[in-house]
């Protein structure tokens, strides 16, 4: 079965810089179908010989807008430092609560949007609590996520809101490190 390839839009276009709607329940199976889309285009941008054939970035997440959706739901997928598969399909997700600590990649944080490098350190919450629909549990679930893994779903859902991580950056200190926080 071949995969349909997505189309990244980048961050010139204003779209990215608009706020998300929610999505209505019940969930369309077209909004259902895009997750499994996305999902499966971050899983493969991961396989270096698929992404170079194909011409596309390596990702662990994609937004609703960066495929010229605007709406609220996102993807994820990765394999963690254990080895373990981090794989979500959300739909409407929320932080419920969040850490006072802060953190940022030690490396600055990228995006599929983006083309340009932005150097710079990114501050979030170091660990959050999310509320969402997944459609893999086909269930509302609750996740709680501390360090990198807090870092990808707080920047997948900036973009559900507009903001790109580059708008995040200190510009007058970029390496700025603020008070009670790690660099990952």
């Amino acid at each position: 079965m071949k995969k349909e390839l997505l189309t990244i839009i980048d961050d010139k276009n204003p779209s990215l810089r608009k706020e998300c709607e929610k999505v209505p329940f019940p969930y369309e199976k077209n909004i259902i179908d895009t997750l499994h889309l996305m999902v499966d285009y971050l899983r493969l941008s991961q396989n270096e010989k698929y992404a170079e054939k194909h011409k596309i970035r390596s990702g662990v997440g994609l937004a609703a807008p960066q495929i010229g959706i605007n709406k609220c739901f996102f993807a994820i997928y990765y394999i963690n430092e254990n080895d373990q598969e981090v794989k979500y399909g959300l739909i409407n997700p929320r932080i419920m609560a969040s850490s006072v600590k802060k953190c940022a990649l030690r490396s600055g944080e990228g995006c599929l949007s983006v083309k340009q490098d932005h150097p710079g350190l990114v501050y979030r919450y170091f660990k959050i609590t999310l509320k969402a629909f997944d459609i893999f549990s086909n269930k509302e679930i609750e996740i709680n996520a501390k360090g990198y893994d807090a870092i990808v779903l707080q920047h997948e859902l900036d973009h559900l809101s507009g903001i790109l991580y580059y708008d995040r950056i200190d510009k007058s200190n970029p390496q700025i490190i603020i008070e009670n926080s790690v660099l990952i």
